[in-house]
């Protein structure tokens, strides 16, 4: 689960803001929470705000953290990284970015700043049964691990380099569970959508094919919204991915969903599986403008859905949307909204319903 976030100097993010997925003292909707020790943690939360107010910019910090995360440790040589700072930051300043999250009950605490196109530092702490660890600190190419890992880190300082994260080569070249399990949150736990550069639909076939519970579950969300969609004829499991395909039956006639169905229903074949499967995995689901997506009467259903899924392991969504019908007292409380705006230098500020 994500707890909080923070970044700083980030497209239009100038100043370091903060997003939190820690339920405030509102005690309204407790069903709405998880408890993890003495927090309380949000299913779900919403971001608003004008075009060009820096909602997708506070979507791309985050995307960028994960794939620097995931990716650095390949870096070449020579290979810059690419510092996306404010127009009114001058280069000394360098891009911060903090996370804390929970994996396998467990809390960390991980954040770096960039400067110059190369890491500046980074850290890495967690907290076994509920006390602060340092698993490492790292300024420059220099490494200071915790007490419990000073004889551990070797093989990794010997590939590290000024434009890899020191978490990415810890957790190839060590072998503590705590370094990969960090690694993994990002790799495979935090999964960002935009509807312009994934197209699942054909994971979506896959994971019916292999799931007969998630395809039925599935055909009664179809059902339930008055697709009309009578059964789902899957291609054979044998074929290649590239051939993955499905016919919709309705009534009287049946159509292939590659080319002849409608958009909206490709756009819920694309979306509604992958989410079962997040919400079933205990994955954090990050999406950019889900209206253009999915319809508003389908994104009220898939809120309710992370809502009230009352399963292990625990799931979360996050997203940014212009839909006000979603600002329903029944679907969310106020510490789970948020609005973003530009400010007189022309900097995202971001903020919950809570402060106003």
């Amino acid at each position: 689960m994500l707890l909080e976030f923070h970044c700083s100097n980030h497209k239009s993010i100038k100043e370091k803001v903060t997003f939190s997925m820690i339920a405030g003292s509102d005690t309204t909707s407790e069903e709405f929470l998880k408890t993890y020790g003495n927090l309380r943690v949000l299913r779900s939360a919403i971001i608003y705000g004008a075009n060009g107010s820096g909602k997708s910019n506070f979507i791309s910090a985050l995307s960028f953290m994960r794939d620097l995360v995931s990716n650095s440790m390949r870096y070449q040589p020579g290979q810059q990284i690419i510092q996306m700072g404010h127009k009114l930051c001058s280069e000394k300043v360098p891009s911060k970015y903090e996370i804390q999250f929970v994996r396998n009950e467990v809390r960390y605490a991980y954040g770096f700043s960039i400067r110059g196109n190369a890491i500046l530092d980074e850290y890495l702490y967690y907290f076994p049964k509920g006390r602060q660890v340092k698993i490492f600190e790292r300024v420059g190419l220099e490494i200071k691990a915790g007490d419990r890992y000073k004889s551990l880190f070797d093989l990794s300082i010997s590939v590290l380099k000024e434009n890899r994260l020191f978490l990415s080569c810890a957790a190839n070249y060590s072998s503590r569970k705590e370094i990969e399990e960090a690694f993994l949150f990002f790799n495979t736990d935090l999964v960002i959508y935009n509807s312009e550069k994934n197209d699942w639909i054909e994971y979506s076939i896959q994971l019916m094919q292999n799931n007969k519970a998630m395809k039925k579950e599935f055909m009664n969300i179809l059902q339930a919204l008055g697709t009309g969609i009578q059964e789902i004829h899957l291609s054979d499991q044998s074929k290649s991915k590239a051939d993955a395909n499905a016919k919709v039956v309705y009534d009287r006639f049946e159509v292939d969903l590659m080319t002849e169905e409608s958009a909206g229903i490709q756009r819920l074949f694309q979306m509604i599986c992958p989410m079962l499967d997040i919400l079933d995995t205990g994955k954090v689901l990050i999406c950019d403008e889900l209206e253009n997506s999915l319809h508003e009467s389908v994104i009220s259903q898939v809120v309710q859905m992370f809502q009230t899924y009352a399963k292990e392991p625990f799931a979360q969504l996050i997203f940014t949307t212009h839909d006000t019908s979603l600002l329903d007292t029944d679907l969310f409380r106020r510490d789970q909204v948020w609005f973003t705006q530009l400010n007189q230098e022309r900097a995202t500020d971001l903020y919950s319903l809570v402060e106003i």
